[in-house]
């Protein structure tokens, strides 16, 4: 095969991306899920795309190649680009174009037999060997009318077929600029922002978490499967394992988090009755299935049970909660540690107890998921109460070896 920077399927772009860069950049010789031929082929392609991108470093086991984006100058998603290099036939872009040009204002409204009658005039012009037939002209119609380009319009047992009006949306720059790059699927702002004049954007990004522009397309068909309340099925790959599993699923929500950039499908796994959490970037592909009768009823409990979540881990019975309570000791010039613990609790209370303590308090699923947060207080707490005493032991077995590494035999004498 021949090198083209086009792709025809983005899934395939998607695992290598997702190999090379997010799992790191495997050499010629550690890729053994393809050819040479073909990761030599696969890997041309992204540095079309991500060569300004790409750095080297010399190890003992030969050049090691590895992706660097430095938000603070780099403010577009570089990522976005492999969703602008797929391929079209000749039959595609001919079709396209030629129905743009007929329908050239959205006053020209026309049936789909003018339509075809139009297409055979042109190509009859062009000395063109290509032939679309109703059938093939009504779909393309139908895939742009679902996209909002193509307006369909009945009148009596006639289908008129016209042109969307165009949008004026440049005033609206700014806003595209920030939604590219916060949004989930913000793939859509970049197509917008090509169309743009060239200007500089407002926004600098310190966490810009470019890596969910690969899962796009995944996403795109979780919210499609969500707002239509269906089951689905799905392909969702174990790294540990190594396997590929298929899983039966109702999806509820996407949670994506603000520490990492990870996305999250919550869904009901049926055979188990369990609610569980499955990375975007793992899950290979989507499949929808039929209307989830009980969906109603499903996210109703699941609303109720939302509040007592602090990352991904859930369960339907909120009678097996965690209590999470710790004291802060704040001085009086540190009341921004207060407004800290205000700002950055998800769920739960904090309570003033005297003059320089404040209290947290909290029912959860997992305690375990809040340590990393709780550690950032680590030279402030005065007291804890965890109701999980197994992970109140770990956190303090945690702060004795770190002691022990840093020589303080237990900790420091008041």
């Amino acid at each position: 095969m021949a090198y083209s920077e086009l792709i025809k399927k983005f899934d395939k772009i998607r695992a290598y991306m997702r190999d090379f860069y997010v799992y790191g950049f495997k050499s010629r010789v550690e890729y053994d899920l393809k050819s040479a031929r073909s990761y030599d082929d696969e890997r041309r392609r992204i540095e079309s795309w991500l060569g300004d991108h790409m750095c080297f470093a010399k190890t003992a086991e030969g050049k090691n190649v590895f992706l660097s984006v430095d938000s603070r100058i780099h403010r577009r998603n570089p990522f976005y680009k492999a969703w602008k290099a797929k391929s079209f036939t000749d039959g595609d872009i001919t079709l396209h174009f030629i129905l743009f040009d007929i329908l050239h204002t959205p006053a020209v409204k026309l049936t789909l037999a003018e339509l075809v009658e139009e297409i055979d005039r042109y190509l009859s012009l062009t000395e063109s060997d290509m032939t679309f037939d109703e059938s093939t002209v009504r779909k393309k119609l139908k895939e742009y009318a679902e996209n909002g380009i193509i307006r369909m319009e009945k009148q009596g047992r006639t289908m008129l077929y016209s042109r969307a009006p165009d949008v004026q949306w440049e005033q609206l720059a700014d806003a595209v600029d920030f939604f590219s790059e916060v949004a989930p699927i913000g793939v859509a702002g970049s197509f917008l922002q090509d169309k743009l004049p060239e200007h500089e954007s407002v926004f600098h990004f310190k966490h810009h978490y470019i890596t969910q522009a690969m899962d796009s397309g995944i996403l795109a068909q979780l919210f499609h499967a969500i707002r239509e309340r269906r089951h689905i099925i799905i392909e969702n790959l174990s790294r540990h394992l190594g396997e590929v599993r298929t899983i039966q699923l109702v999806p509820i929500k996407i949670y994506i988090s603000a520490q990492n950039g990870r996305q999250y499908l919550i869904a009901l796994h049926e055979k188990t009755n369990r609610l569980n959490a499955y990375r975007l970037d793992y899950i290979l592909s989507v499949q929808e299935g039929d209307v989830c009768e009980k969906y109603d009823r499903l996210m109703n409990t699941f609303r109720k049970i939302e509040p007592y979540a602090w990352g991904v881990n859930f369960r339907w019975a909120t009678h097996r909660m965690e209590h999470v309570e710790f004291d802060v000791r704040v001085t009086e010039d540190e009341r921004f540690i207060v407004k800290r613990l205000e700002r950055e609790k998800r769920c739960g209370s904090v309570t003033q107890v005297d003059e320089n303590t404040w209290r947290y308090t909290a029912e959860v699923f997992d305690t375990k998921e809040m340590l990393p947060w709780i550690r950032t207080f680590i030279s402030r707490i005065t007291r804890m109460n965890f109701s999980n005493r197994t992970v109140e032991n770990q956190f303090k077995h945690d702060l004795q070896e770190m002691y022990r590494m840093y020589g303080l035999d237990g900790g420091e004498d008041e």
